[in-house]
């Protein structure tokens, strides 16, 4: 099991970067930041950008890899982004894990002036993004046209220090997009299912992850592909904190390994409000399960 902490992107760097190479010396597998321009109750507080921060976070780690958590379409040309997703593979010595998912509704969508899309074309949309965002870091030159995006003459020399491209983690819950998991990705990240349902029900959220757990092994089964050929992470911090004490956390990584997940990915304990906890909980996990459980 890999364990990865998402450290938001609301603290200047002087606050962050000992979060970031904390992380670094404490033997996380992975680290992230949310992509999102603002984000949910925090939305009129500090929030900095995802790409510009895994940069300078690139710069005073050395091993631990670094993820978007996750991009989003909604605000993003892949012809111009893929340029910044080659600069962060170069600057971090191929570290980056590219976490990429559909874009939703809020001030993402709208921030631009454009109305938001409804389910069936955010999806739509995202497959377009992946198909253009994969030629795009695979070929040195690129022309595309579809409905949402356009590239002309697009270049992308001298492409990815990890090859063939940049691994994707694809974000999805619904037949379509895990599909698009299947056929693009490297690994498939789940949030689990949030609406419709309480998200207080931890019994019921539980089961919706092993129910999108089964569905991207036969979506890996059509595309012709085994099992195990997708990493699976599983964002634990839903129905309920993770880091609310060791023992939550022991507990919510072992029944995420018998649904088969590889990774997971907890957040950083804030002082107050969402993800509020303690810091000392992160420590303990870090130097009595990560020793246990990750393989580093």
């Amino acid at each position: 099991m890999r364990i990865g902490i998402v450290i938001l992107p609301e603290y200047r760097w002087w606050a962050a970067e000992p979060k970031w190479r904390a992380l670094d010396s404490y033997g996380f597998d992975h680290a992230w930041t949310y992509d999102h321009l603002s984000w949910r109750s925090l939305a009129e507080g500090p929030w900095f950008g995802a790409m510009p921060t895994l940069t300078a976070a690139a710069m005073v780690t050395e091993r631990i890899r670094l993820g978007t958590f996750v991009a989003s379409p909604n605000f993003r040309h892949p012809a111009s982004f893929l340029r910044e997703v080659t600069a962060l593979d170069d600057i971090s010595d191929g570290r980056f894990l590219l976490g990429v998912g559909s874009g939703g509704a809020g001030f993402d969508a709208t921030v631009l002036g454009a109305q938001p899309l409804p389910p069936r074309a955010l999806v739509d949309r995202l497959g377009e993004f992946l198909d253009l965002m994969h030629t795009g870091l695979t070929h040195d030159r690129t022309d595309y046209q579809g409905e949402y995006y356009t590239a002309v003459a697009a270049r992308s020399t001298p492409g990815s220090v990890q090859r063939p491209r940049v691994p994707f983690i694809v974000a999805a819950s619904g037949a379509r997009s895990i599909g698009l998991a299947a056929r693009y990705g490297q690994g498939w990240v789940t949030t689990g299912v949030t609406t419709g349902a309480s998200t207080d029900d931890v019994a019921q959220w539980w089961r919706s992850v092993a129910e999108l757990s089964e569905k991207v092994t036969e979506a890996l089964a059509a595309a012709g592909r085994a099992p195990k050929s997708l990493a699976r992470y599983l964002s634990l911090d839903v129905a309920q904190y993770s880091l609310t004490s060791v023992e939550c956390f022991t507990d919510m990584i072992g029944r995420a390994d018998e649904l088969g997940f590889t990774d997971v990915i907890a957040h950083w304990p804030r002082a107050d409000g969402v993800y509020a906890g303690r810091e000392s909980v992160l420590e303990a996990v870090a130097s009595d399960v990560l020793p246990v459980v990750s393989p580093g």
